[in-house]
């Protein structure tokens, strides 16, 4: 993986978001693939488990934000990116993330790992 192939793949992850069902997902992750939406959440095994969790967590492929990337490593077939994503609302709801995405050799993800931040939340727990 490179800096190019990581921002690619964050943009068709953005496309897919917005595309009706889940289909597209395919062309995302592996059949295996794994999905850790938080640190500390439950990893989410195979495309049809995540498949489930997007249809839970989008309002629709109509939603109205907007989404940042911009990678700031990579290591053999893993790469990590700073993303801020800002929902319209209402309410405005923004948060910055580190995405760490792994790759298969067909472009596809086998593991993709969240670290979300939202403003005005403790950093340490309380």
């Amino acid at each position: 993986m490179d800096r190019p192939t990581l921002s690619s793949w964050i943009e068709r992850y953005e496309s897919a978001w917005r595309t009706p069902g889940t289909a597209v997902l395919d062309e995302l992750f592996t059949d295996d693939a794994t999905y850790s939406p938080a640190p500390f959440d439950e990893t989410i095994t195979g495309r049809a488990g995540i498949a489930e969790f997007w249809d839970a967590e989008r309002d629709g492929p109509d939603e109205d934000f907007t989404l940042s990337a911009e990678p700031v490593a990579v290591e053999g077939e893993t790469g990590v990116s700073r993303v801020e994503v800002t929902y319209a609302g209402p309410p405005i709801r923004r948060y910055r993330d580190l995405w760490i995405v792994t790759l298969a050799p067909d472009g596809r993800c086998t593991n993709f790992e969240e670290w979300p931040f939202f403003p005005g939340r403790p950093r340490i727990a309380t």
